[in-house]
């Protein structure tokens, strides 16, 4: 069973940094593209940062010179390193890759994880 399995978030002052982790697991022999989204209530889940296998990133306009994406092939993982963390970061975040296994290629999502950054 394909999964993508995240790590890391939690509580953090603003000006202060925190580090998420996303590895896919499971049986398929691609993973590409990779990356992050957040939501907050009542609102749509927007882009974060997204990594080709390649290693081709983009940005949402928010985050942009703050966070930075990065992947492992090797692994699997994808890392997202979030520094100057301000309050409007404050989500849940979500690991996002388009996984392709026999027979099937199927946007996957994680299960989500909290990011609340305090002013």
């Amino acid at each position: 069973q394909v999964q993508l399995v995240e790590s890391g978030g939690g509580l953090v002052q603003a000006g202060g940094s925190l580090r998420l982790s996303c590895a896919a697991t499971g049986s398929f022999f691609r993973v590409d593209p990779m990356g992050w989204f957040r939501q907050t209530p009542g609102k749509q889940r927007e882009l974060v940062a997204r990594i080709t296998r390649g290693g081709s990133t983009d940005y949402g306009d928010s985050v942009k010179d703050r966070f930075t994406i990065s992947r492992d092939n090797a692994k699997n993982t994808v890392y997202l390193q979030m520094n100057s963390l301000k309050p409007e970061d404050t989500a849940v975040y979500y690991c996002n890759a388009l996984i392709s296994s026999i027979g099937l290629t199927k946007n996957y999502w994680g299960q989500g994880t909290q990011v609340t950054v305090s002013s």
